[in-house]
């Protein structure tokens, strides 16, 4: 599925699509969220969920740019090619 199609799912359709053909490498906090990060064919896709509402509130590309790479740099290697 590409990313032009997945960013027009619903929330719910999202989640079924990153449990069912994802693969999940890291979780990691991200101010009052647990961000779970998932490789779905060839991007990286963010899983925003709140804890304290016991809810997904958003699912969104991540992109190669954005400060938050960092956190997942730290802590594991990412294939630099899959990031672009």
């Amino acid at each position: 599925m590409s990313w032009n199609d997945f960013k027009e799912l619903s929330l719910t359709d999202k989640a079924r699509s990153l449990y069912l053909e994802g693969t999940f490498i890291i979780s990691i906090r991200y101010y009052r969220y647990k961000v779970n990060l998932y490789l779905l064919k060839d991007y990286y896709v963010e899983v925003f969920y709140d804890p304290k509402q016991d809810r997904v509130e958003k699912i969104e590309r991540l992109e190669s740019t954005h400060s938050r790479m960092k956190f997942y740099f730290d802590q594991i290697k990412l294939p630099m090619d899959l990031c672009a």
